[in-house]
């Protein structure tokens, strides 16, 4: 029988990683919230416009998503008892 972790396609550090993405992915999207004045007739330019709303945050945003698309394409490293372990079923099956 297969290990339920092992047959699902994830690693659980694939798992970590992902959510390491989102988590810098969900910082982004707040660190880009706000800037909005309360009374529609004033303009704050500085606070629309600041640093981290225009680059900070989308750059967050796009570093989250890169991390999270690496965590969906890494393989899982083999353990080399697990190959050795395979290797000798293989070889045993091989000669019944």
């Amino acid at each position: 029988m297969k290990n339920p972790i092992d047959h699902f396609g994830f690693h659980p550090e694939n798992y970590r990683l992902l959510f390491i993405g989102l988590a810098i992915n969900v910082l982004g999207y707040i660190l880009m919230i706000g800037g909005g004045a309360d009374d529609p007739s004033q303009f704050d330019g500085d606070a629309l416009f600041s640093h981290v709303r225009i680059t900070l945050a989308p750059m967050l945003i796009v570093i989250g998503y890169g991390i999270m698309i690496y965590a969906i394409m890494k393989k899982p490293k083999k353990e080399e008892n697990q190959e050795s372990s395979d290797s000798t079923s293989a070889k045993n099956s091989n000669k019944k």
